[in-house]
């Protein structure tokens, strides 16, 4: 993905109530300022409801429906339909939700969406965990790292969403992180010029639910991306698959070490979780070079 230079439009206003050092609040600035002013929102239950807050405090610029966590995707055709009929095809309807909304409880939703093809982008801040509610796993908490619910280790591999959405066959599916910003602007602003369903993943290191230093989102996230355990991707009609950073260039004990959701694993629990990732990075190179 080629990067584009990036400038804030004024689209997401200080104030919000997001944690000191918040990666999903700089991704939502990013997020924002690509989408536009010609926008509609919908967000369910999840911190970023919390950081847009309510009408009329709300911390974005383009209005809001708030609704309830299992029924994102399906909020968002509703309103994709009502602005088709008023002859306003072009307006994007943007949806904003966390994993617990996207893998776990709103899977059928996003799931039926996909497969009408509606003319949504769904946006999902991946921060591994119901995060809003104590900290628990979800079925994007990757193996071996401790939750609430999880104390000692997830003992399930995160559910690979990516394949999931790509069988559906939709245009546009990418991975982004805030590592690297000028990337997620770019796929936003891609996302917008394509009809259908588009889907971008962002990976948000979550500041108390992984045990990260308030300065260190930024880090973690480049981390994950350098390593391979959070690969930077695009999937074009589910079957072109791009590598927008096509190396590891980086073991993961670095990042596992920046996270205290992971300093109960063994020396073997970590080998373990590098051949998790190394299996997954030769699959989606595989994948790429079809």
């Amino acid at each position: 993905m080629k990067d584009t230079s990036y400038k804030d439009e004024g689209q997401f206003c200080s104030g919000h109530v997001a944690c000191a050092g918040c990666a999903e609040a700089l991704s939502m600035r990013v997020i924002l300022n690509a989408v536009g002013e010609d926008a509609v929102g919908v967000v369910v239950p999840s911190c970023v409801a919390i950081i847009l807050g309510g009408h009329p405090t709300s911390s974005a610029r383009i209005p809001f429906i708030h609704g309830v966590l299992e029924s994102a995707a399906a909020m968002a055709s509703g309103v994709k339909q009502a602005l088709v009929a008023q002859g306003k095809e072009d307006t994007t309807v943007l949806c904003l939700a966390g994993d617990g909304g996207t893998y776990d409880i709103g899977l059928q939703a996003l799931s039926s969406a996909a497969e009408r093809n509606e003319d949504i982008l769904y946006i999902c801040f991946d921060n591994e965990g119901y995060m809003n509610t104590g900290g628990q796993k979800s079925s994007s908490t990757p193996r071996a790292a401790a939750t609430g619910s999880t104390p000692h280790g997830k003992t399930t591999r995160k559910k690979n969403l990516i394949e999931i959405l790509a069988a559906h066959r939709i245009p546009y599916i990418a991975t982004a992180s805030t590592s690297h910003l000028p990337d997620l602007a770019a796929k936003v602003e891609k996302a917008k010029t394509i009809r259908g369903m588009k889907v971008i993943i962002v990976v948000i290191p979550c500041l108390p639910g992984w045990g990260v230093a308030d300065n260190a989102v930024a880090k973690v996230s480049r981390l994950a991306v350098e390593s391979g355990v959070f690969p930077l991707i695009e999937v074009e009609d589910g079957l072109k698959y791009t590598m927008n950073v096509d190396e590891k260039t980086q073991p993961i004990g670095p990042y596992l070490d920046q996270q205290k959701r992971y300093r109960h694993l063994s020396n073997e629990d970590r080998e373990g979780l590098q051949l998790d990732v190394d299996e997954s990075w030769n699959r989606l190179v595989e994948m790429a070079d079809r």
